[in-house]
């Protein structure tokens, strides 16, 4: 895994592709990503690059940290995160910044957020259980959760039955995701689709570990490879064509070769 980004998740909105199709995005507000601290395996057993986001008051943060953000020579940030790589490149420092223009349009990167919180919901919100009848007798179990085992074997609940309990406000990944546009000088990115957690919640984008590649978009990949695809085909048009003669004129003079 290569470094990545934290940012600061603001909000969707939608853009336009050349063929005016509206495509929903995540607006992503990369906040003064800096590196402060390079571990090392030989010195911590592993390989990996912790990266400060966002300010913070110094008042708000401990002594450790505040002298670990001096000694990293850099401005007490909101949080850090690690991020695990296999190889160090040369141009990485502690205190450099991370710029947004890392990653360019139509890459695909994973996001990690904290899902919006909904507090303690019922079984129909919760696993999406179908409910009972309104009628036909039932008067206040429309939405209960019916039964939730057998009889006196085993005579108990078995565990990971689906029950009524906390929804959301947990950690979740979305992988894939497209990045539509790159805007270095405001550093936001725009992420086609949406994104786990609430406007002002911090996410964590990584390059994506599946190696999916969906339909381009923004690209003039596809038009040169359909220009390529019908050049081909006519080559290979003009080459059968070309045969097709070959054959007709040598069937004629066997032909005529036989009649003399």
């Amino acid at each position: 895994m290569s470094i990545g980004l934290v940012g600061i998740k603001t909000g969707m909105t939608r853009v336009f592709d050349d063929s005016g199709t509206s495509i929903p995005v995540t607006v992503i507000n990369i906040d003064s990503n800096r590196i402060s601290q390079i571990k090392t395996k030989d010195r911590d057993g592993y390989s990996a690059i912790q990266v400060a986001y966002g300010s913070q008051k110094e008042s708000r943060l401990s002594k450790a940290l505040v002298g670990h953000y001096k000694k990293s020579n850099i401005k007490p940030a909101r949080g850090q995160h690690e991020f695990r790589v296999k190889n160090l490149a040369d141009d990485i420092t502690v205190g450099t910044d991370v710029k947004v223009d890392r990653f360019k349009a139509g890459e695909h990167v994973d996001i990690i957020g904290k899902s919006l919180g909904k507090g303690f919901q019922g079984g129909v919100k919760r696993h999406h259980f179908k409910t009972q009848d309104a009628t036909h007798g039932n008067s206040v179990s429309h939405r209960a959760l019916g039964s939730t085992g057998q009889c006196q074997d085993p005579g108990r609940v078995f565990k990971g039955k689906k029950m009524p309990g906390q929804l959301g406000n947990v950690q979740r990944t979305i992988q894939n995701l497209t990045i539509v546009k790159i805007m270095p000088e405001e550093n936001i990115m725009l992420v086609k689709g949406s994104v786990p957690g609430h406007k002002g919640s911090v996410v964590i984008i990584k390059p994506t570990q599946k190696k999916y590649i969906p339909k381009e978009i923004f690209t003039e990949k596809s038009e040169s490879n359909k220009t390529d695809q019908a050049v081909e085909a006519k080559k290979d048009t003009t080459e059968d064509s070309v045969k097709t003669d070959d054959t007709t004129q040598k069937q004629t003079n066997d032909k005529s070769g036989k009649e003399a």
